[in-house]
């Protein structure tokens, strides 16, 4: 009977690795890489701004689920 291994791909240097220490990332040190990297502020994605009214609408929907 064959066991099957998974295998995973390093986000940071594509590296195909086995052990899952430190998962999703092949070692300690491409984990520090990847959390630099938040840090620095290398990942970014876009916000949008709401008004007052999408505020309320939020708020009253919350209020209204939490009653069910």
């Amino acid at each position: 009977m064959s066991e099957d291994i998974k295998r995973y791909c390093c986000p940071i240097c594509k590296k195909e690795f086995t052990d899952t220490q430190y998962k999703p990332f092949c070692s300690k040190r491409c984990a520090d890489i990847d959390l630099g990297n938040w840090f620095n502020g290398a990942y970014r994605f876009e916000a949008q701004e709401i008004d007052e009214q999408d505020v309320e609408e939020l708020e009253k929907l919350v209020t209204e689920t939490e009653k069910e």
